[in-house]
């Protein structure tokens, strides 16, 4: 499960991706428009600069952009910057990895064969959707539930 933290982000991350190009938005108004506590919402943005996904101008006309298109910003690039390695079980992660107590033999271990199977379908569905994917089917939902015909009488 994902934290408030990523939540915010994609929050955040959406919001930024319907502004004009190169034109900064403001942290307050961010967190304002977000309904984001301004003194999380900092530290959120900075974890997502660091990870490249964000640029940032100080001084008047700053505030933080997207470094990228919103259609190369990554699903998965965006929850492993806040979450980490997305591995089901700690034996399969990458940045974290500790062996399970209960394990006996790793290499033939049923529970870990079957998370790296999860493992491989989340991270590709992670990686295959992107940050204008997310908008995108939004947007689309909105429109169906707009369009929808009452035939009541």
């Amino acid at each position: 499960m994902i934290s408030k933290k990523t939540i915010y982000a994609f929050k955040a991350l959406i919001h930024l991706a319907g502004t004009p190009s190169g034109q900064p938005v403001l942290i307050s108004d961010l967190a304002k428009d977000g309904h984001i506590p301004k003194k999380f919402l900092e530290f959120i943005l900075l974890s997502l600069r660091k990870g490249g996904l964000l640029q940032s101008r100080v001084g008047k006309g700053g505030g933080y952009t997207l470094a990228l298109p919103a259609n190369k910003i990554t699903v998965g690039s965006i929850v492993r910057i806040l979450e980490g390695d997305i591995a089901p079980v700690q034996c399969l992660s990458t940045t974290n990895y500790a062996r399970c107590e209960e394990c006996l033999e790793e290499a033939t271990c049923g529970i870990r064969l079957t998370m790296a199977d999860v493992n491989v379908a989340l991270s590709t569905v992670m990686d295959g959707l992107t940050l204008a994917d997310m908008i995108n089917r939004s947007e689309a939902q909105r429109r169906k539930i707009q369009n929808v015909v009452d035939y009541s009488i």
